[in-house]
């Protein structure tokens, strides 16, 4: 199946041009799925055997393996991949995105709508990912929009039905990349609450890495029932204190994207955290699963984020302290059932 569309058709009634930076899986599969809605599509990464490969070939076998990939681009020379795009979409680890977009801030268009499919907060300044955009290009927040929902990479690259959100200040600037975006198979829905969208997205990794390494040590369905669940609550929590809108919680970005990182074994971070929790170490974890995690090293900028503001996120104090300070996970979850009693809710 090559899910396609008519094609969305910028002023002029010309495709869509875009960029994609990042040649990674999820990177490489947002290429396609834009490609699949009719954009003209430039992908750019750092190895020249993907870029290669994706332009000569119409796959990504590192990454993507046997996937067949619509007509597109593959290119290491960032300047022919911006060159008139106007969408930009970056999907680079989030640790690097502020070294890696500045070197690129002179070659973006001046009117570009810039994506964020980035899902962490950086380790030092505590920001997240589109302010990190806004700061590394120079761009009003206007122009920077977020992806984020039950977006596993490999299922949508085998074009099986998803939904996600498009979350922007600027519904026109959402717009655009809904239509950039939208296909036989990929539904977006827009939402002007980038705090809440983007928030889930980084803080539902750090959930399943519990989740993850508690299934590891044995622990069943009420556990990982338990742990989504009371999850929700930290992500709203922390969410609603910095000013999210409450909605977005129980929405595609919170509860969906959640639910679909905690349950699947293709997500990276619930593969890793079951890697922990059956007794390897954080490096040795990190070697097997082959690919970014993004919650192992995000959950520090979390925790730290919570703090800052007041919040109580204890399953993520508990990861930070199993993945850097020693602590066994049977006791992590010794120190979660034993906090003290209270009535369930955000509050409590």
């Amino acid at each position: 199946m090559t899910g396609t569309s008519t094609g969305p058709e910028a002023r002029g009634g010309v495709p869509i041009r875009a960029a994609v930076l990042g040649s990674g899986s999820w990177g490489t599969t947002f290429a396609m799925v834009m490609a699949d809605a009719g954009c003209e599509v430039r992908l750019w990464g750092r190895d020249a055997g993907i870029a290669r490969e994706v332009t000569a070939e119409r796959t990504n076998t590192k990454y993507l393996p046997g996937v067949e990939l619509p007509v597109m681009t593959g290119t290491t020379d960032a300047a022919e991949a911006l060159a008139g795009a106007q969408v930009v979409v970056v999907a680079v680890p989030s640790q690097v995105a502020r070294t890696t977009l500045r070197d690129l801030r002179h070659l973006v268009e001046p009117d570009a709508v810039i994506v964020s499919l980035m899902k962490g907060v950086e380790l030092g300044t505590d920001e997240r990912m589109s302010q990190v955009i806004v700061e590394a290009l120079d761009v009003p927040s206007s122009r920077v929009a977020v992806v984020s929902g039950p977006n596993l990479a490999l299922e949508i690259a085998q074009r099986q039905p998803t939904a996600t959100v498009v979350a922007c200040s600027d519904e026109s600037a959402a717009q655009l990349v809904a239509d950039a975006c939208s296909n036989a198979y990929f539904r977006p829905y827009l939402n002007r609450d980038v705090i809440g969208v983007e928030l889930c997205g980084a803080v539902k990794n750090v959930i399943a890495l519990c989740v993850g390494m508690a299934q590891g040590r044995g622990f069943g369905y009420n556990t990982t029932a338990t742990v989504i669940t009371r999850g929700l609550v930290e992500i709203t929590r922390l969410g609603l204190a910095l000013g999210a809108d409450a909605e977005t919680f129980s929405g595609l970005a919170g509860m969906g994207d959640l639910v679909a990182t905690c349950s699947s074994p293709l997500s990276r971070n619930h593969t890793l955290g079951k890697y922990i929790g059956e007794g390897r170490t954080l490096e040795e974890a990190v070697e097997a699963t082959g690919t970014t995690a993004e919650g192992a090293k995000s959950c520090r900028s979390v925790l730290d984020l919570a703090t800052k503001h007041g919040v109580d996120m204890p399953i993520t104090a508990g990861v930070v302290a199993v993945l850097y300070d020693g602590l066994p996970v049977e006791e992590m979850a010794r120190a979660l059932l034993s906090r003290p009693k209270k009535s369930e809710g955000v509050d409590a």
